[in-house]
């Protein structure tokens, strides 16, 4: 199975870094190796040719050059994936905000990449501990726009994290033995 964490973390520390450690220890418990795909870097949409270009038509970015293609077929070889963002003022980081703005353009709806896989989601708002919330409902409207399928959503904060870690690994761990959304247990 390929399980893609995507990390929307722009620092390499941090309780979104041990986050991303939680998931990749879940899904090892299920003797599945994730990759992390860090988007942090990559370029935002140039809405070329009024705003639906190469996207639209041929599913590709006329300027994925910058890394962008190369992280789309890793979305799309994924079996499963997880996002994991930090929360900056109720919504999830810029830089995956603009990867997954990019992806939406060429993976949109039911013939999409993403239509059908299961998706796990993450916040983890720091300061206040607030915009989790708002920030999880970003991520949403992204799966419904793909026509993935949300596994489940976690909420991480540093007053939660001690027991959230534990949903964290569990649902990764869950999901990576093959466990699908919306199945009674």
């Amino acid at each position: 199975m390929k399980y893609l964490i995507i990390s929307g973390n722009p620092k390499s520390d941090g309780l979104c870094a041990e986050v991303i450690k939680q998931v990749q220890k879940g899904t090892l418990a299920a003797n599945v190796d994730a990759e992390i795909l860090t988007v942090a870097d990559l370029d935002r949409c140039d809405v070329c040719d009024n705003g639906w270009g190469t996207c639209r038509n041929q599913h590709v970015c006329a300027y994925g050059e910058d890394g962008f293609n190369e992280a789309q077929d890793k979305v799309k070889n994924a079996e499963q994936i997880c996002i994991v963002t930090p929360v900056y003022w109720g919504e999830m980081a810029e830089g995956l905000k603009g990867f997954l703005d990019r992806l939406r353009r060429c993976e949109y709806g039911e013939k999409g990449a993403l239509a059908g896989k299961q998706i796990l989601l993450i916040a983890s708002p720091g300061g206040s501990g607030r915009g989790a919330l708002t920030c999880l409902e970003q991520m949403e409207r992204f799966c419904n726009h793909t026509s993935a399928v949300i596994f489940d959503y976690i909420a991480i904060n540093r007053w939660n994290s001690d027991y959230k870690k534990e949903a964290v690994f569990a649902a990764a761990k869950a999901m990576a033995s093959g466990r699908k959304a919306k199945e009674t247990i």
